[in-house]
């Protein structure tokens, strides 16, 4: 009877570490009231951090010069050898991070992963585990590798977001000219109109783009298709070369630029179709991780029986 009792409270356990499992690998997605609140609660955050900015202490202030100095080093070296880091120059121009930082994160994070080997070394030689200094720095190796590498991951996932975010704006600044367009407007007046309508970050940087072509002499497809080639969005280099063809005739501008956005609503809404099938074969996966974790649950006290006979 003992051994019955010990294998089911086996099998509940391992059910449960089952079920725990499953959960922090699908967790629930918020509701709609907990998004609010999460954003409410950046966005005062974000207030208080950009308040505490300018009373830094002495010691934070110095750690905050040498990071940058050392930025600076990194990416002087980087110059010297011809490194031109399109992408992540890419990267870093739509996410708003500066290359000295992302450089000296790149190279504090695996210098702080290797200060570790004399600890991990004075915690093996307590558990008895032998005073050799092989094994620990081969682990502090491992993790300085994952850290050097993490910030180009979290790099490319904000950047990904962000240019998704921003061709959506593309699409609606596209029907937002075309109807400008439409209403006897010229081309260069029919941008920068549209382009004060929205007041999001990427139509700040088409406002910014439109407006330094103002400045600079340059016409504003050409503007716009430099801001492409910055920040990697090709829907904008290819609305420079359409416009630049056709910018003398308003009525094929206004067809190219309608069949333009339809076709960004298209390739939006089917890559939402796509990510909706993703989440529901994960779904799927989940409950069939469910499933065998309470066929588990039934078969572990009988197989026990079995195997103890």
């Amino acid at each position: 009877m003992n051994g019955l009792n010990a294998a089911m409270i086996a099998g509940a356990v391992v059910g449960l570490g089952l079920y725990v499992l499953v959960r922090a690998l699908f967790p629930q997605r918020p509701g709609l009231a907990a998004r609010m609140a999460a954003l409410d609660a950046t966005r005062r955050r974000r207030d208080l951090e950009e308040q505490q900015a300018g009373r830094l202490s002495p010691t934070l202030e110095k750690v905050g010069g040498i990071r940058a100095r050392l930025g600076r080093e990194l990416a002087r070296v980087c110059e010297a050898r011809g490194w031109r880091l399109r992408s992540v120059r890419a990267d870093l121009a739509i996410t708003e991070r500066s290359l000295e930082g992302f450089l000296a994160t790149k190279f504090l994070l695996p210098a702080a992963a290797l200060l570790f080997v004399p600890l991990i070394v004075a915690y093996f030689t307590l558990l008895g585990l032998g005073s050799s200094v092989a094994v620990p720095v081969w682990i502090c190796v491992l993790f300085a590798a994952i850290f050097f590498f993490f910030p180009d991951l979290q790099l490319r996932q904000e950047a990904q977001a962000r240019r998704q975010d921003f061709r959506h704006v593309v699409g609606a600044f596209l029907d937002l000219v075309s109807m400008n367009l439409a209403g006897g407007r010229g081309v260069p007046e029919a941008l920068m109109t549209a382009s004060n309508v929205g007041e999001g970050w990427a139509m700040h940087r088409i406002r910014d783009a439109l407006a330094n072509a103002r400045i600079t002499g340059q016409t504003p497809w050409q503007s716009l298709g430099r801001l492409g080639e910055e920040l990697d969005i090709s829907e904008l280099r290819d609305l420079a070369g359409a416009l630049a063809l056709v910018a003398d005739d308003g009525a094929q501008i206004r067809k190219s630029l309608s069949a333009r956005a339809a076709s960004m609503r298209s390739r939006e809404l089917s890559e939402l179709e796509g990510k909706a099938g993703e989440r529901s074969q994960s779904m799927l996966v989940a409950q069939l991780f469910l499933c065998a974790g309470f066929l588990i649950f039934l078969a572990y006290p009988a197989l026990i029986r079995v195997l103890a006979s």
